[in-house]
């Protein structure tokens, strides 16, 4: 008995901590040598818990909640194997900057490399893609305060600087079941930790006056704004920029193309413009300032390493980092980026600035926009299924898009627009694993949600399909379904017609309908633009889980985005500079 109550206190007194440092939710596979954990997060009742059967899929999930609250989310799992299912979302969450706290049970000491059961080496597994590590001491009562440091020192690790995973390994000795009549549970004679401040960085006078003469120089200027999660952030971009007179290169990841704020300088076909020659030599800016991630273009990412000399680059991170995967020349201002914005806009006079430089931009951008989402060919594409998405999806939602050619339809396609939509994507490590569960995780807490994404991505994460039909989880998917990998049809190896369509067009032939019918969900099949919309139009009316597949021919694919690009490089080339 005096185990059981040794146990009880030391993990009532770890998940109250995690409480009191704002924890809110917590997602747990099932297993016995995680028994104490999973029980406790469920009696505590201020944490909500999430039960998925799938550890990939679970991991995934909690990086959803944490991306759509912006807060750490826990995970709980058994021993061995279990934990090896959390990697790749633990992946994603280090290089997409997600606070994750990573609970994973263990067998005590002795039963460690003895060729004990379930048992695996769980120490330091993540290895550096965690920002901290811990294996926590086995439960002690005079261990109390200390556990608490820890829990306390774990939501603190995964939101201090850049925020990612943490990884605390907690072993544990049968019997595993607590006991919450015990005395001494939860918080009182044990006073809970602190929570811990963090501070952010700001320019000092001398760095201000550095950049308020380099933005009212004359010189011709670009903000660049990549992935980043901040929704507060565009309101401030948007104002620098108009009062610098400079335009915006909007990644769909930004939240600079949808909402409230300022969009006079926003563009959004710069990735179309810049597939120029004609548009790339005649428009060389001076200085860059970039916010957040690279972006995905590709015709953007070649422009600036073309001009790598000609360029001055400055990236705006509010932490130590070095993000800048083009390798040009780069000054790195750590400084937190709306008050960079605010710090230097104080400065620079009134809104509404325009210049010829940013004249040119905003009318090239307009007329690239009506070519590229003038009214389509009656047969389905994906282009035009992302434009009508963005006109049918509802106010106050999350777009969570798909890697590969989603998100790049998404780049081309998603035009400015005054609804506030919040558009993510798993952009960390751009894999096409756990998709479905990430965007179910961000419609766990009750958001409008829509997932737009492959048919090979929607594959690859069925699994995850399980807790929307178990917690009736409202989302739409739209499943693009061109019978494969469509995006390697724009690669190199797509000219070796004999190896190409088995190891990368990679069909799959499965019927959506009847998996979609498994989990309980609706099921729409788009055949023309009118079936697409109506489609759309229902799904958001129904609760539950409901997937649109929109059927595309990928062998066309390709020949409609260049047939868009080539009027743009024509319009350029007409252009009266």
């Amino acid at each position: 008995m005096e185990h059981t109550a040794t146990l009880t206190r030391y993990i009532t007194q770890f998940v109250d901590q995690l409480s009191y440092s704002g924890v809110e939710d917590v997602v747990i596979s099932p297993g016995s040598r995680s028994t104490p954990l999973a029980m406790t997060f469920r009696e505590h009742g201020t944490i909500k818990h999430w039960m998925n059967l799938d550890e990939r899929s679970a991991a995934f999930f909690a990086l959803g909640i944490a991306k759509d609250k912006q807060k750490p989310v826990a995970l709980v799992c058994t021993s061995g194997t279990a934990a090896a299912n959390y990697y790749p979302a633990i992946v994603e969450a280090y290089y997409s900057r997600v606070p994750l706290l990573v609970f994973t049970a263990d067998r005590p000491h002795e039963l460690r490399d003895v060729g004990a059961p379930q048992s695996i080496e769980q120490s330091h597994m993540y290895g550096n893609y965690v920002k901290w590590f811990h294996d926590l001491a086995l439960p002690e009562d005079r261990l109390l305060p200390y556990v608490r440091k820890q829990a306390s020192r774990a939501v603190h690790e995964s939101t201090s600087g850049h925020a990612g995973p943490v990884h605390l390994n907690i072993p544990l000795r049968e019997p595993l079941v607590p006991d919450f009549s015990t005395p001494g549970c939860w918080r009182g004679e044990i006073p809970p930790v602190p929570v811990m401040i963090n501070g952010s960085a700001t320019l000092n006078d001398e760095q201000i006056r550095l950049f308020k003469e380099r933005l009212l120089s004359g010189q011709k200027g670009l903000i660049v704004c990549g992935p980043q999660s901040n929704g507060q952030l565009p309101y401030y971009i948007a104002q620098l920029a108009s009062k610098a007179g400079l335009p915006i290169l909007a990644d769909p990841l930004s939240q600079l193309r949808a909402g409230e704020h300022d969009k006079r300088n926003v563009i959004e076909s710069y990735d179309a413009l810049l597939r120029s020659e004609a548009f790339k030599d005649h428009h060389i800016p001076d200085y860059i300032i970039r916010f957040g991630a690279m972006p995905i273009s590709k015709a953007y990412l070649k422009w600036i390493q073309k001009h790598s000399q000609d360029v001055e680059h400055f990236v705006v991170d509010e932490y130590a980092s070095h993000r800048e995967p083009s390798g040009v020349p780069t000054t790195f201002v750590f400084s937190h980026p709306a008050e960079f914005c605010e710090q230097i806009g104080k400065e620079i006079g009134e809104d509404g600035k325009e210049t010829e430089w940013l004249s040119e931009w905003k009318s090239l951008n307009v007329e690239a926009k009506k070519i590229m989402l003038a009214s389509p060919e009656p047969a389905l594409n994906e282009g035009h299924a992302v434009v009508y998405l963005s006109e049918a999806i509802p106010e106050e939602s999350n777009l969570f898009v798909g890697n590969s050619m989603p998100v790049r339809e998404v780049d081309n396609f998603f035009a400015a627009s005054p609804k506030k939509i919040n558009i993510m994507a798993n952009r960390g490590a751009n894999g096409i694993d756990g998709v479905v569960s990430t965007a179910l995780g961000a419609a766990a807490h009750g958001k409008n949600t829509t997932l737009l994404l492959g048919d090979l991505s929607f594959f690859h994460d069925l699994n995850g399909l399980l807790i929307a039909k178990q917690k009736k989880i409202n989302i739409t998917i739209v499943v693009i379904n061109n019978d494969g990998g469509g995006i390697f049809s724009y690669l190199p190896q797509a000219s070796n017609s004999e190896h190409f369509e088995e190891l990368f067009g990679t069909p799959i032939g499965v019927d959506f309908e009847k998996v979609v019918s498994m989990y309980e969900g609706s099921h729409r099949r788009a055949i023309n633009w009118e079936s697409y919309k109506e489609a759309l139009r229902l799904s958001y009316k129904e609760e539950g889980l409901s997937v649109v597949e929109v059927m595309t021919d990928r062998d066309s694919h390709v020949a409609f985005h260049q047939s868009r690009w080539s009027e743009v490089a024509d319009l350029i080339e007409g252009w009266k500079c």
